[in-house]
């Protein structure tokens, strides 16, 4: 059964090709959704997959791509929307 979650990401993770590297992650795992900015300078992704698939990606986030440094996730659950693909936000 799919499960939708929002994810907040901070620490170093704004400039070190943390959005592209989750896109590239969620296209890899079949996770649809969205990774965007945020002005407070962490990261922002509305993730929507199966169970498994979900833990996997939120592991992935828990250290990003190598350049990153994260301090911290929070993740919390939400309506499924019916994404279709995954896209990096401006």
């Amino acid at each position: 059964m799919p499960r939708h979650v929002y994810i907040k990401v901070t620490g170093q993770v704004q400039g070190v090709n943390f959005r592209h590297a989750a896109k590239q992650k969620a296209d890899e795992l079949g996770i649809t959704g969205h990774v965007e900015n945020k002005s407070d300078g962490s990261i922002f992704i509305e993730a929507e997959g199966h169970h498994e698939e979900l833990a996997r990606f939120l592991e992935w986030c828990k250290h990003g791509p190598s350049a990153a440094h994260v301090e911290d996730i929070n993740v919390g659950d939400g309506s499924i929307q019916g994404y279709h693909h995954f896209k990096i936000k401006d």
